[in-house]
């Protein structure tokens, strides 16, 4: 009796996946990186919701000039007006999204070791689908505080009193938010968060990684890139999806915008708001912030690479980075 033919196939490495550093270095590397761009991010939120007056008058002719108005009406701490609860949030919000990505990633690699565009944009968009728990309450409640400096100046330049503002904290609006409308209150916006941040995963991630790995190696064989190249690719994916997904930004941040102005806007949703901004405002609207957006976002994710690269998590738990991949033994077929 013939011999069956016995083909040995090649061994595939199997990379290990621990979750909990990922979450840990995710956390650190979204309260580092708010720390650090918070004043951008206010800045970026008040020009997103001024609206041009019937004259052509703006409030802010400028980042700079809001930058200048805002520092001079609020002082240094008022450019760090809801960072609180950004800081809390971003930790469990930048922890999902780099997590899930890297686990999606991980799930969705092919057996030869191989992962298409294709899969890395599922991989992204799914990580920016997970998030969205965590960043539209935290959008929703940062936009308030953001924004409330604003209306107030807009009140006195116009020559009207502001005592009748209430004082916002983000407590007092999450209670009033459940109160009146329950849980769901903190979720107004859902859709547009959703747009932008599946949108932004989808470009961000794959972009990342394949400028990545274009850059000079760690050592020679190595798979992972010297540092500098990991920061400035972070820096340059994140820039450039930032820009991408802007329009989805602004309107997210009109329809989250709870206390208007006076001559603020109001939508019925997410076709309503993009159809009223491009009718009232033009195109050129749906970038207002976008330069603004890219200096935070560029350095946000640039910190967030290199707390990665350098395994801080790992460090603060004993565990060793870029452990070796298992191999798993050869199959046979016969």
């Amino acid at each position: 009796m013939a011999a069956k033919s016995v083909e040995i196939k090649s061994q595939v490495p199997v990379q290990q996946f621990a979750l909990l550093p990922k979450i840990v270095n995710g956390g650190i590397a979204g309260i580092i990186g708010v720390t650090c761009v918070f004043p951008l991010d206010l800045v970026k939120t008040r020009l997103q919701n001024q609206k041009v007056g019937p004259n052509g008058e703006k409030m802010y002719s400028s980042m700079l000039d809001c930058f200048r108005k805002t520092y001079r009406a609020e002082g240094y701490f008022g450019m760090y007006r809801g960072s609180a609860v950004n800081i809390l949030l971003i930790t469990p919000e930048k922890a999902i999204k780099l997590a899930a990505n890297d686990y999606f990633r991980h799930r969705l690699t092919r057996p030869d070791g191989k992962l298409p565009v294709s899969r890395e944009m599922i991989a992204g968009g799914s990580a920016g689908l997970c998030q969205i728990v965590v960043t539209t309450p935290m959008e929703l409640l940062k936009i308030q505080l953001q924004d409330a400096g604003r209306v107030a100046a807009q009140l006195k330049a116009s020559g009207q009193s502001t005592a009748h503002l209430p004082k916002i904290s983000a407590l007092g609006i999450t209670k009033e938010l459940i109160k009146s409308k329950g849980i769901l209150g903190l979720y107004k916006g859902t859709g547009a968060t959703m747009l932008r941040d599946v949108s932004f995963s989808m470009v961000y991630f794959p972009l990342f990684a394949n400028l990545n790995r274009l850059g000079p190696r760690k050592h020679p064989g190595s798979n992972e890139s010297v540092f500098w190249w990991s920061f400035v690719s972070g820096m340059m994916a994140g820039s450039v999806s930032a820009c991408a997904v802007n329009p989805a930004d602004v309107v997210k941040t009109r329809l989250q915008l709870l206390n208007k102005g006076a001559s603020d806007e109001t939508y019925s949703g997410i076709v309503d708001a993009f159809r009223k901004i491009y009718r009232h405002e033009g195109p050129s609207a749906f970038f207002k912030g976008a330069l603004c957006r890219m200096i935070v976002i560029a350095p946000l994710f640039g910190i967030a690479q290199m707390v990665y690269y350098f395994g801080i998590a790992e460090f603060l738990m004993g565990m060793e980075k870029n452990k070796n991949p298992v191999i798993m033994p050869a199959k046979k077929e016969g």
